[in-house]
C-alpha cells in the first residue's frame, strides 16, 4: 500500500508507516502527479482536497489530521465512493489555552479584572465548549450561541445572539459556511457590529471570513469595538497588514497548533484508516512524544490573582512571543506557521503551590494545569 503524506502531518512517517510505504511530499509539492498512484493521502488544512487534485487516481481514502473540512470537496469525494476522515477536536485545548493567554495579556496590560466580566461564545462544538470552560475558571460570565446546535440537541442554556451582542467579549469558534440559515461568512459585518455594545472586545479564532474586515475595522476606530484578538484573516495565506496592526494580539493562525494538538489530529486520522483497513492499530502516538520543555513549576502568592495567573500560563504559552514575530512581517504568515516551533499544553506542567491562594490554586487546576 502507497501512502502519500503532507510533510506538516506531525509523526506521518512513524505512525503511517506501520500501514504500507509512506511518501513524505511538501505541502506545495501535493498535486495530482504527486499523489495519482497512492492509495492513501493524508494531509492538514493547506492542502485543498478535490476532484482538480484526486480524479482519475487510486486514492481510496484521505485522512485530514485538523478539526475542518473547508478545504476539502466532501460531496465530491462522497460521489467517487472515496472515503474521508477528519480530526474533530483534536486541537480544541490547544485553541482554548491560546484564548486564555490571549485574555490573560489584554487584561493585565490594560489594568481590569476579567473576573466578573461578560463573554459570548458563538459556536459552541469542540472549541467553543473548551473556551467557555477556561472562561470560567477565569471567573468570566459566559454566554453561549449555537443555532444549529440547540435545534439538533434541544438543549437550554442557548442564547440568542443579541444577548451575545451585548457582552464584553465576543469570541468566534463557528466554521465557514456559505449557504443555508445557518451560513457564517461575513456573519460578522457591518450591520451585525453596528449592534454590538460600544467598547467590547471582538476575538477570531475561527475562520477568518466569518468576519468582514473592512467592517471590522470600522468598527475599531469608531470606537464601537475597543479592541481585537485575532488568529485567522481574510484572504489567507495573503494575509493584509491592516488588521494585524491593529490588533492587541495578532497570530497567524496558530491558536490550535500546539504540538500535543497535531499528534492528536494525526492519531485521529491513523485510527480512521486503520477502521477503514480492517486493521488494529500498531502504534501509540503518545509514546512518541517527547518530553515537555516546562515540566514543572512552583506558584507562589506574590501579586494579584490574574497576574500569578499570567505569569504561569506565560511560562508555559507566551503568545506574545507568536504576536512580535508575525507582526514584524505579515508576509511571512506560511513561513511562521509551517516553521512554528513545539508548544506543549498545560496539561504537560505540574504545578507546586507554595502560599498560592486558594483562589490560584482553583484556578489554575481548572485551566487545566495538573498538581505535581
Amino acid at each position: 500500500m502507497k501512502i502519500v503524506a503532507a510533510d506538516n502531518v506531525t509523526y506521518a512517517r512513524e505512525v503511517f508507516g506501520t500501514l504500507g510505504s509512506v511518501e513524505i511530499v511538501p505541502v506545495r509539492e501535493i498535486t495530482a502527479a504527486r499523489v495519482a498512484g497512492a492509495d492513501m493521502l493524508i494531509v492538514r488544512s493547506t492542502n485543498r482536497v478535490d476532484e482538480a487534485l484526486l480524479a482519475g487516481g487510486s486514492v481510496r481514502f484521505v485522512g485530514s489530521a485538523v478539526i475542518g473540512t473547508d478545504h476539502m470537496d466532501l460531496a465530491w469525494l462522497k460521489r467517487q465512493g472515496i472515503q474521508w476522515a477528519g480530526a474533530a477536536g483534536c486541537n480544541a485545548n490547544s485553541v482554548s489555552e491560546w484564548l486564555t493567554a490571549a485574555l490573560l495579556e489584554l487584561a493585565c496590560r490594560d489594568g481590569y479584572e476579567l473576573a466578573g466580566r461578560s463573554i459570548g461564545v458563538i459556536g459552541v462544538g469542540n472549541v467553543g465548549t473548551r473556551v467557555a470552560a477556561k472562561c470560567r475558571a477565569l471567573g468570566m460570565r459566559v454566554v453561549q450561541n449555537d443555532p444549529p446546535l440547540q435545534r439538533r440537541t434541544g438543549e437550554a442554556g442557548f442564547r440568542p445572539i443579541e444577548e451575545v451582542k451585548q457582552c464584553d467579549f465576543i469570541t468566534l469558534h463557528t466554521p465557514l459556511t456559505r449557504a443555508g440559515e445557518d451560513a457564517t461568512w461575513h456573519l460578522v459585518d457591518a450591520r451585525w457590529l453596528a449592534g454590538v455594545k460600544p467598547g467590547a472586545v471582538l476575538v477570531n479564532a475561527g475562520r477568518g471570513p466569518v468576519v468582514d474586515e473592512r467592517a471590522m475595522l470600522d468598527a475599531l476606530r469608531s470606537g464601537r469595538l475597543s479592541a481585537l484578538v485575532l488568529d485567522v484573516y481574510e484572504g489567507e495565506p495573503d494575509v493584509r497588514p491592516e488588521p494585524v496592526q491593529a490588533a492587541r494580539v495578532a497570530t497567524p493562525h496558530i491558536a490550535g497548533h500546539s504540538f500535543d494538538g497535531k499528534a492528536a489530529g494525526t492519531a485521529m486520522v491513523y485510527e480512521a484508516a486503520c477502521r477503514f483497513l480492517g486493521r488494529e492499530p500498531a502504534i501509540d502516538v503518545r509514546a512518541l512524544m517527547p518530553a515537555p520543555p516546562v515540566p514543572e513549576l512552583t506558584v507562589n502568592g506574590q501579586g494579584a490573582v490574574q497576574e500569578v495567573l499570567r505569569r504561569t500560563v506565560r511560562c508555559v504559552y507566551d503568545i506574545m512571543e507568536d504576536d512580535a514575530r508575525f507582526r514584524g512581517d505579515v508576509t511571512q504568515f506560511s513561513a511562521l506557521r509551517r516553521n512554528y516551533p513545539v508548544r506543549r499544553e498545560f496539561q504537560n506542567t505540574g504545578l507546586r503551590f507554595e502560599g498560592a491562594a486558594d483562589e490560584v490554586r482553583a484556578a489554575l487546576l481548572a485551566l487545566g494545569f495538573p498538581a505535581a
